[in-house]
C-alpha cells in the first residue's frame, strides 16, 4: 500500500518554463486552476495518470454511502450492481453446472460417447464465450439472456470434461456393487457415481466458477447492461479512474467470497480411498 501511494503521489505543479497563455491554455482545459496566492496547482478534481490509494479510498466511501439508491434509470448503488451481476452469474452458472454434470456423466458411462465426443469438446472448450455474444445477442434479441448465455457457455465445457473424465475413472468396483444391488439408475446416480466422482465434478466446477465470473463483467460491458461490468465501462467513459479501480476492487471482493464457498463444499465432498 506505502509503495502503491508513493508511486502514484503527485507533485506539486511548477509554473517554470511556461508562458501565461500556455497557463491560461492549462486552466480553460481544467488541468491547473488559481490558488489564493495568485498561483496554480493541478485541478484536484481532474485525474492525472492512476490514482493513489487515498483517492481509490475517498471513491469507495462514496459508493458505499450510496449503496442501496437508485438516483435514476442508469444510476444504480453499487449493491443493486452487485445484486444483478451475481444473479445473472447465478443463473447461467447453475444452468450450465447443472446441463454439464448430467452430460459429463453420460459421456463418462459411455467408453463410445467419451471416444466420440471428447475431441468435440476440446475444441470448443478453448473458444472464449465471448465470441458467442454475437450470435447470441442475434437468436434471443434479449441483452440479459444474452449475458446469461455468455456465463452459461463459459461454466459449460471444463466441467463437462472434468465430470466425464471422473466417471470414467470410478472403481469398477463400485458400479459392480450398485448393478448387484439392482438399484435403479437414477439411485445408482445419485449414491453410487456422483459421490465417487465428487472431487473431479467440483474440480471442474471451480475452473468454470472462474471462467463465468470472468465472461461476465466484459459482457456486461458490451451489451450495456447493469451490473458491476458496466460501472466499469460508464466510470472509463467518464474518465474516473479511481471508479474504475472501485469496480475492479468490487469484482475481486465478489471472486474471493464465491471461491470461499467452492473451497468449502471442495473439502465437504473430500475423502481418503
Amino acid at each position: 500500500m506505502l509503495g502503491w501511494h508513493l508511486v502514484t503521489v503527485q507533485p506539486a505543479f511548477d509554473p517554470a518554463g511556461l508562458s501565461e497563455e500556455q497557463l491560461q491554455g492549462l486552466e480553460f482545459k481544467g488541468d491547473i486552476v488559481r490558488t489564493g496566492d495568485g498561483g496554480y496547482r493541478y485541478n484536484p478534481d481532474k485525474s492525472r495518470g492512476i490514482p493513489g490509494p487515498l483517492v481509490v479510498f475517498k471513491k469507495t466511501i462514496d459508493e458505499l454511502s450510496v449503496a442501496f439508491e437508485k438516483k435514476g434509470t442508469n444510476d444504480h448503488g453499487i449493491a443493486h450492481l452487485v445484486r444483478y451481476t451475481v444473479t445473472r452469474f447465478a443463473a447461467g452458472f447453475i444452468a450450465a453446472s447443472v446441463v454439464a454434470i448430467l452430460v459429463g456423466v453420460l459421456i463418462g458411462l459411455s467408453p463410445l460417447l467419451y471416444r466420440s465426443l471428447n475431441p468435440f469438446i476440446q475444441v470448443l472448450k478453448p473458444i472464449s464465450p465471448l465470441a458467442w455474444m454475437p450470435l447470441m445477442l442475434y437468436s434471443v434479441q434479449d441483452p440479459t439472456w444474452t449475458a446469461i448465455l455468455v456465463v452459461f457457455m463459459a461454466a459449460l465445457w471444463p466441467t463437462i470434461a472434468n465430470t466425464a473424465f471422473g466417471v470414467s475413472t470410478i472403481r469398477k468396483d463400485y458400479l459392480q456393487v450398485a448393478s448387484l444391488l439392482q438399484l435403479s439408475w437414477w439411485r445408482r446416480l445419485l449414491t453410487v457415481i456422483l459421490p465417487a466422482a465428487a472431487p473431479a465434478i467440483v474440480a471442474g466446477l471451480r475452473i468454470s466458477f472462474g471462467s463465468a465470473l470472468v465472461a461476465v463483467v466484459p459482457a456486461e460491458m458490451l451489451l450495456g447492461e447493469l451490473g458491476v461490468g458496466y460501472l466499469t465501462w460508464i466510470e472509463w467513459n467518464n474518465l474516473d479512474i479511481s471508479g474504475v479501480m472501485f469496480a475492479i476492487l468490487i469484482v475481486g471482493v465478489v471472486g474471493v467470497i464465491l471461491d470461499f464457498g467452492f473451497n468449502r463444499l471442495a473439502r465437504l465432498v473430500s475423502y481418503a480411498e
